[in-house]
């Protein structure tokens, strides 16, 4: 089971093109900062924006970087099950330790079509597979039964949870006997969500206070939990900053006032605006990780 701090990692650019070094210094950088996992190509790597070429590019550099240290849930998801395959395939290859499938966007398929979806990538790849629910960004919601179905399949061994909904995992609780592994992926319900019966959380916070989200949920394992209640205190402002504007916006540059990349994003995302700079230097400074 993967339980604790994953970072949905950014992916830097430079004059449009991908910044190979500062991204493996950036997962070295998340590892020597305790993060649990990592999380490439994913909403916050700005997977739509990346070329197969790039795509397949990024996963094998954090692979690399992480040269083992903590495990890598490569994102593959994509809105045709044939690139997802093809994604999950390279994946495997280039030595993931598991898959995040986000649901089909923009086609909206009914349960019955998201079903076939996910059972034809696990079919297609032999890799431990992630579902990513996210119907703020897909339009559409898997059920709870349909989620149920999917963990009958001996390779479909967890949720990125995205919905805000503190009643999916109780439910997804109900309906799957035996380990399932359900992280969150809102930043705001961590702990929330480890009460709910979570294990940990895929954050786009983490890409800037690893320290402090990995800590939080270290403390929630070891039954600390007036520490991990602190830590959420504390990290409250920064979740609300990164999601000031859309994702991730907010996060790049934070990570560009920490000195971590560029702030540079790709089209049709923009620079954020003065007030959202405002804002996310400010909690930066509040949370204590810029000074």
């Amino acid at each position: 089971m993967f339980q604790g701090s994953f970072p949905a990692l950014i992916t830097p650019l430079k004059d449009d093109k991908v910044d190979d070094r500062a991204f493996q210094s950036f997962v070295e950088w998340q590892i020597a900062e305790g993060s649990d996992g990592l999380v490439p190509c994913g909403t916050t790597g700005e997977s739509p924006t990346l070329t197969y070429e790039e795509h397949m590019h990024v996963t094998e550099l954090c692979i690399e970087a992480a040269a083992g240290k903590v495990p890598v849930i490569a994102g593959i998801g994509h809105n045709s099950t044939h690139e997802t395959i093809s994604f999950g395939l390279h994946a495997k290859k280039a030595g993931a330790d598991a898959a995040l499938v986000v649901t089909p966007y923009y086609n909206k398929p009914t349960q019955e079509g998201q079903y076939q979806h996910f059972k034809a990538v696990h079919d297609a790849i032999d890799m431990p597979i992630i579902i990513y629910n996210v119907p703020g960004r897909s339009v559409i919601d898997m059920s709870v039964a349909t989620m149920a179905r999917l963990a009958k399949l001996p390779n479909i061994i967890g949720v990125k949870d995205a919905t805000a909904d503190l009643a999916r995992p109780l439910l997804t609780r109900a309906a799957i006997k035996g380990n399932f592994c359900l992280l969150t992926g809102e930043d705001a319900t961590a702990v929330s969500y480890l009460a709910a019966g979570g294990q940990g959380s895929i954050s786009v916070s983490a890409n800037v206070a690893p320290r402090l989200c990995s800590q939080m949920q270290r403390a929630w394992r070891e039954n600390d939990f007036a520490t991990a209640m602190k830590i959420q205190d504390t990290l409250t402002p920064l979740h609300d900053a990164m999601f000031c504007e859309s994702s991730p916006g907010p996060v790049k540059y934070a990570a560009m006032l920490l000195g971590k990349c560029t702030g540079e994003l790709r089209l049709p995302l923009c620079d954020i605006s003065a007030d959202s700079t405002s804002q996310v230097e400010t909690a930066l400074r509040r949370v204590g990780v810029l000074n």
